[in-house]
């Protein structure tokens, strides 16, 4: 394969319609799976290079199909979409030869004579399903892994968004040969029937629940999976936080994207004596970012709109149930059925018990539960399913330290929120109901490789003298190995 090779310079056969277009485009793939795999390090990066010339040729398309599906600001878009995948493709392309190149490791003594590395491998046929939050984030920075790795694949986005993912489609075959990088548009149908071919990895990101379908579909092929899902993730100020600048990024992280947002902080527990504090700082930064009433909030080209009519019924009703409950709107709380609207909101009076507290929110609605130690606040995080992120915000090196040791969580930050996600060179994935591996950077990388286990036999051969029969000399032989080595 040259490093200059052009997709359209490839034969291309079209498909059938439907589920035979899905079975044919699979079939080219796994005929040309071995092909992709021997591409070098120069060649990936060609096509990673090629990836990311038409992703920033074409940005205003992409941001005005994002804003049709969701009514996103721009520079929201470019923020939250467009850099972290460019960043992990700058990344892998910096770091592709290093990751490719064997690992030598070490030999123990009892297996002198011989030499052993770790080769990465492509996995070969990979399937990404994406979410429709971040709709094109969270499809591409997965792809961006696969590619540099070695794999064919396909991929379904998601229906809620259906302008983005018409742009996801122009683009990809833009870009890629089907039998190597094909995506799929459609309903939940299409998912399913991609589910019934015999991918070796599928990517998904989503619901826990749908979770569950994806890993009982792979078990049919022993294909392996990563999870990425989500759950309440939890925020903590103590009694010791900065309040204002606590507030500032708290806020920051919960409304971004209208709460549609996996990482997003979806509950707060807060040192009672704070709360005061932080509800005053909380309506004047959101007065800062979105206007000084609700009218103006509504009518702010900075906060986004739900996905869908059936999503903000949702929210309306836990919201209203929980209000049934105790639970009191401190700020927000305005709805506009007709443009999908849900006003920034801000609960208390919400406890463990209350309607809003039993799943993830996934919206604009932050509940607030005071407590008044921290170890009555870590009781209540160990009571809940591992969560995806965990948020502290304290000044006191103990109790930051208690809150980590005493819980679990795919991802955590001290002081600030989400952007842990930025860091190429973290994982990111989750724990439990949270998710199941991880990627970003060489997390990535290895996600969709096999690590490839490779010894060689040189001078001097030790395993002869261990060959039966096995004679009181063999045996005083293995015995000395079974002690000393």
């Amino acid at each position: 394969m040259q490093e200059t090779l052009s997709p359209n310079t490839q034969t291309q056969t079209k498909p059938a319609s439907g589920s035979d277009k899905i079975k044919q485009i699979f079939s080219l793939q796994r005929a040309n799976r071995w092909a992709v795999a021997q591409a070098s390090a120069g060649e990936r990066r060609v096509k990673l290079n090629r990836l990311k010339g038409a992703i920033m040729a074409r940005q205003p398309e992409l941001q005005e199909a994002i804003h049709r599906d969701f009514r996103k600001n721009a520079g929201e878009t470019d923020l939250t979409e467009i850099y972290p995948v460019i960043s992990e493709i700058n990344h892998a392309i910096r770091h592709l030869a290093s990751w490719m190149r064997p690992q030598r490791v070490k030999t123990p003594l009892a297996l002198w004579g011989t030499s052993s590395e770790i080769r990465y491998e492509p996995k070969g046929m990979v399937l990404i399903l994406s979410p429709w939050n971040y709709p094109f984030n969270l499809l591409m920075s997965p792809l961006v892994a696969a590619i540099a790795s070695g794999n064919c694949v396909m991929m379904k986005p998601s229906s809620k968004v259906p302008q983005t993912a018409r742009f996801l489609k122009s683009l990809i075959d833009e870009v890629f040969p089907e039998n190597e990088i094909a995506l799929i548009e459609g309903s939940s149908a299409v998912a399913d029937s991609l589910l019934e071919l015999p991918f070796d990895h599928i990517f998904f990101t989503g619901s826990p629940r749908i979770g569950k379908t994806v890993m009982q579909a792979a078990a049919n092929h022993l294909a392996s999976v990563t999870l990425e899902l989500g759950g309440k993730s939890p925020a903590v100020i103590d009694e010791t936080a900065d309040i204002k600048t606590a507030t500032e990024r708290l806020l920051w992280g919960k409304f971004l994207n209208a709460g549609q947002t996996c990482v997003a902080p979806d509950y707060l527990l807060i040192h009672e004596s704070r709360l005061g504090a932080f509800l005053n700082e909380a309506k004047r930064a959101l007065t800062k970012r979105y206007g000084p009433n609700e009218g103006s909030r509504q009518q702010s080209p900075d906060f986004c709109r739900l996905v869908s009519t059936g999503h903000l019924e949702g929210l309306k009703k836990i919201l209203a149930d929980s209000i049934n409950a105790g639970a009191k709107i401190e700020t927000g709380g305005a709805i506009d059925d007709s443009e999908r609207y849900l006003a920034p909101t801000i609960l208390t009076g919400v406890t463990p018990e209350s309607p809003i507290m039993k799943e993830e929110i996934f919206g604009p609605i932050l509940p607030v539960i005071t407590f008044r130690s921290v170890p009555e606040a870590i009781s209540l995080i160990q009571s809940k399913e591992k969560p995806l992120a965990l948020y502290v915000f304290s000044s006191d090196a103990r109790q930051i330290e208690s809150l980590i040791r005493n819980t679990t969580s795919g991802g955590t930050c001290v002081n600030t929120l989400i952007i842990h996600l930025g860091n190429p060179h973290l994982p990111f994935g989750g724990v439990g109901m949270s998710g199941m591996g991880n990627y970003h950077g060489f997390y990535g990388f290895k996600t969709f490789s096999h690590e490839r286990a490779v010894l060689r036999q040189g001078w001097p051969d030790i395993l002869k003298f261990f060959y039966p029969p096995y004679t009181p000399t063999v045996r005083k032989l293995i015995d000395l190995l079974t002690r000393y080595f």
